[in-house]
């Protein structure tokens, strides 16, 4: 199984799925929420800020608003206030206000279960979309983030590619598709984990033995 783009063989792809449902039998995200508008908006306001962060954030967010209606009506000077701690909270704002009054012009008032539906939405692109199709409706996707995007190109599931939509495609083409959410959130927490960005954890991978990563470039193991 080759796209062009991958470096890795079948059994060297299948080895890494493996690996990773055996490390992270059940992946999720780490955001917290209990609908899938929650769970959206959380996303939003992830982008250039930590999970951890935004768990803080919409705790009292979530109490305040309890309905898509709330967030539609919501006051964006004041919701602005709200968010603020998670940067970016100007156009974050107008995404989430805007993504909650498209949801009940265009979809009665349900958040769409669908990648095409999804990416209508002000603010959500596929990364966004994918996060909510697989964390809150349980539909096959592959979100790439910056520890998929990192990893990815580092194990050699993709050859030196940077665009995180180019990688969410080459990912879905080599992994079955049961296997894809489980791939998205195990690569972000093996990222979190052992492949961090600037010191990877070389010595505690259990994938080392296939990893593409130019020689060069890894560390010594101890």
């Amino acid at each position: 199984m080759n796209t062009g783009t991958c470096k890795l063989n079948k059994d060297e792809i299948d080895a890494v799925a493996a690996y990773l449902q055996h490390r992270y039998p059940e992946p999720k995200t780490a955001l917290q929420f209990s609908n899938p508008f929650e769970l959206l908006a959380a996303t939003i306001l992830s982008a250039q800020c930590t999970d951890k962060r935004v768990n803080i954030v919409v705790k009292p967010l979530f109490e305040r608003y309890k309905t898509i209606e709330d967030y539609a009506a919501a006051d964006p000077t004041a919701f602005e206030e709200e968010i603020k701690s998670t940067g970016f909270y100007k156009n974050k704002t107008k995404m989430i206000i805007g993504a909650a009054k498209s949801i009940l012009s265009d979809f009665k008032g349900v958040v769409p279960s669908t990648m095409e539906e999804l990416v209508t939405l002000p603010g959500v692109g596929r990364k966004t979309a994918s996060v909510v199709l697989a964390a809150a409706f349980g539909v096959p996707a592959i979100a790439v983030d910056t520890h998929v995007l990192r990893i990815s190109n580092r194990l050699g599931l993709v050859d030196f590619i940077k665009d995180p939509e180019k990688i969410e495609f080459a990912l879905c083409a080599i992994f079955d598709r049961d296997k894809w959410i489980g791939v998205s959130f195990g690569l972000v927490l093996f990222g979190r984990e052992i492949c961090q960005a600037k010191k990877p954890l070389c010595d505690k991978c259990g994938i080392y033995s296939i990893c593409k990563w130019p020689e060069k470039k890894k560390l010594p193991l101890t």
